[in-house]
């Protein structure tokens, strides 16, 4: 049985998110959408206070890499936002 995974957070380092939308339906295929969620992803990074290293919005999920942000984790900001 695989161990359970550790989260390192507080040491500065990066974090890759990925994220599907629902069901992985394309939920992101058209530009608007895709406008819409960068805009969200803006107000998101201005409130926890991390930096967008990189990321690649599909269709049906996103890549993210980004900083550990000011306030909370990595864990909260997409639990929260």
């Amino acid at each position: 049985m695989p161990r359970r995974l550790h989260r390192h957070y507080g040491s500065g380092h990066c974090h890759f998110i990925i994220s599907s939308c629902y069901h992985q339906r394309p939920r992101l295929g058209t530009a608007t959408r895709q406008n819409l969620f960068l805009e969200i992803l803006e107000q998101v990074r201005l409130r926890y206070g991390f930096i967008v290293v990189g990321y690649v919005v599909m269709p049906e999920h996103i890549h993210l890499l980004i900083s550990e942000p000011n306030r909370g984790t990595p864990s909260t900001v997409r639990l929260r936002s």
